[in-house]
Parts: C-alpha cells; structure tokens; sequence
C-alpha cells in the first residue's frame, strides 16, 4: 500500500498542475480528465458530453484516470465502486478508491450501514482467495493429517521465531485436524541468508524433512541448488495480498490472520470466521 500511495501522490500533483492550467483557459476540471463521474456498480459510465469517440462507442472515463496509476496498472483494476463518483482500484489484494476525476485518493473500508457488513474486506477476501487457489500444491510444502477438517496456508519465513514457534506445535495442529500449506516468504528478500534457505529447502529430496530442520536450526548444506524455485514467486504473491509479517496465515475462505496463534486458539479462530460468513 505505501508504494501505491508514493506513485498515487505524485500522479495527484500532477492532476492539479493540468487542472489549474485548464482553470486558465476556461475550462472546468471535469474537460480536463475528459470524464463524467463514475456510475453506480453495474452501470455503463456515460460519454462526456460533446465528444465523440474514433471507435464510434462510448469512451470509456477510466482511460484517463489510469494515466495517473502505478505503472502496469490495467484498465479492469479500475472499477465503479459502490459509492457513485468514486472507483475501485485493486493491485492484489490490496484495495484503494479514486475519485473520478481523479483528485482524491482514499486508503480505508467501505461499510454497508444497513447490513453493517465491511466491503472492502469482502472484496479484499475474495481477492486473496483468488490468487492462492492459483498456485498448485505441487509448490507447496504441506504438512497435514489423513482426514483434514480445515486447510490453511501459511507463508513463512525460515528465520522467523514465531514461524519455527508455529511449526514446532505441527504435531499438535494435525491431530486438531489442521492441514498446513507452506509458501515461503523470506522477510529479508532475495539474496540474503533466509532467501537461500529457503531455495535449499525447496531443492532437498525431502522438502518437509529439510524444512523441520531448518526451522530447528540446523545448519543446512547451502551448497545444495537446484535451478528454479518457487520462492520468488510466493514472495511476490506475499506482497500482492498484502504479507507484511510472518507467519502470514490464510484460511480456505481467503481470511487472514496476521501472526501465530497457539493451536487450540487458531482452529477457534478458524471456527469464528466459518460462522461469520454464514
């Protein structure tokens, strides 16, 4: 998020720098962006009045606004949000809204004050969901009992105590019924001690067997490569839900809970979530 609001405040001044200058020659800000406020979700945004688009269809306003996003930033990351004249703006998981015209920028929740329910969360669960049933199990490490009742997916770091704290109560959270799906997240990034461990784990004939050691810290043959990993993959999926400490755990739904949990507290935490969305 602090990336897209450095990028995002920069795009804002220079909005206001074309805005002022339209100002001078007579023109209102909303010809400048070349736009009408966004409709409400599900509607067409309207032409702005008086142009014609070379396609002969109606222009759309967001073509505008995404000159002012983040590099790389596509058309369908922007959309009308529940609130009229304002837009969704997803990278990930993580989601910010946009006047449209282009002149503020909002980093927080929208809540249904009828239902009490928190939309952005919703949008941001559905979001994670989506990007971690993308990865195939064949790159994760998984640890988990015969008969699972609940499934979660943890990036962890290596090196961190909490994330070794988690994984030295495995015994316990299998016989709870937990099945853990690893992906690492090394805190550090890439080239730094964690990183390798966590490309030397990946590389070992026995990738659960390596990782218990790891975590137990055992010194682990750093010489032991093997090309590819799946390791700066996963650390920039992390990034894109939104990981900023580990272990960083998602449950089936797409919920996330930040931090360790003793076992009995996390499947009570799980249960909690299971009920809430019902």
């Amino acid at each position: 998020m602090l990336r897209i609001l450095a990028t995002l405040t920069l795009a804002v001044c220079a909005l206001g720098t074309g805005m002022r200058a339209a100002a001078d020659q007579g023109q209102t800000p909303a010809q400048t962006v070349g736009q009408t406020p966004a409709q409400p979700a599900g509607q067409t945004p309207a032409q702005p009045a008086g142009q014609t688009p070379a396609s002969g269809q109606a222009a759309d306003p967001r073509a505008a606004l995404l000159k002012r996003l983040p590099a790389g930033s596509k058309l369908e990351s922007l959309r009308p949000s529940p609130i009229p004249g304002m837009y969704e703006f997803m990278q990930g998981a993580e989601i910010s809204y946009l006047t449209a015209d282009g002149k503020y920028f909002l980093d927080g929740n929208i809540y249904d004050m009828d239902s009490r329910e928190n939309l952005t969360e919703e949008l941001r669960t559905r979001a994670r969901l989506a990007l971690i049933s993308a990865v195939p199990e064949s790159e994760m490490v998984i640890f988990g009992p015969k008969n699972p009742l609940y499934t979660i997916t943890v990036f962890t770091d290596v090196d961190c105590a909490y994330c070794r704290k988690l994984h030295s109560e495995m015994a316990e959270l299998n016989r709870l019924g937990v099945r853990v799906r690893y992906m690492f997240y090394p805190r550090t990034g890439p080239n730094t001690d964690s990183w390798r461990k966590a490309e030397v784990v990946w590389c070992s004939p026995d990738r659960n067997e390596a990782l218990t050691r790891a975590k137990n810290g055992v010194q682990l043959d750093m010489s032991k490569t093997c090309g590819a990993t799946p390791v700066a993959r996963e650390y920039a999926l992390g990034q894109s839900i939104g990981v900023r400490g580990t272990p960083a755990i998602l449950t089936e739904r797409g919920d996330y809970i930040s931090g360790y949990m003793p076992p009995r507290e996390l499947v009570q935490q799980i249960k909690d979530l299971q009920l809430a969305k019902r």
